[in-house]
């Protein structure tokens, strides 16, 4: 596996090295002594897989407090565009983010540390997406972050009326007004 720093520490994108032939691909999505070796330390405990149609934004999400979760994300069929947003506190890199396309056909992953906002945006039309987290889900616990924050600015590649968001993420508050409720 190729281990690529992003321009946010911790963040990291992960290329498995695939193997082709007549009867298809075959490829190690983790292995825990690479992991490790490339300083993802973490105990992944919880996976997590969701499918959506073009169009829809999930997040910006994380969890906070002694729920906070680490996450290695991939995409199992189709395409979509990957955002974490650096939410450490104190970091000088606060509200920066970074946005990688994950697809079926590149097979990267983006791992994201605790401490980031994630969320994705689907850019084929559906996605299935897996992700891995080293904590168990709190509902009390979840934090949302406005996918459409200026203060972040992030273009999601899907235009404004093709937009899909549930409506829990309709209600996330801005960054400047959370910014005291850091991890």
């Amino acid at each position: 596996m190729n281990f690529i720093k992003t321009a946010l520490d911790g963040v990291i994108i992960v290329e498995p090295r695939v193997f082709t032939d007549s009867r298809g691909y075959f490829f190690e999505s983790y292995n825990e002594a690479e992991f490790k070796q490339n300083g993802i330390l973490n105990n992944f405990i919880q996976d997590n897989q969701s499918k959506s149609c073009y169009g829809v934004i999930r997040g910006l999400h994380c969890q906070t407090g002694e729920h906070a979760q680490a996450k290695l994300v991939r995409v199992l069929q189709g395409r979509v565009l990957d955002v974490a947003v650096d939410f450490r506190p104190d970091s000088p890199n606060f509200g920066k983010y970074v946005a990688v396309e994950l697809s079926d056909e590149n097979n990267r992953q983006l791992f994201i540390p605790r401490g980031f906002l994630h969320g994705f945006s689907v850019l084929s039309d559906t996605a299935v997406f897996a992700y891995k987290c080293d904590n168990l889900y709190a509902p009390h616990s979840e934090l949302g972050i406005a996918f459409d924050d200026e203060d972040i600015g992030i273009d999601w590649q899907i235009p404004a009326d093709k937009i899909i968001i549930s409506d829990k993420d309709k209600n996330n508050k801005r960054l400047k007004d959370v910014i005291d409720n850091r991890l």
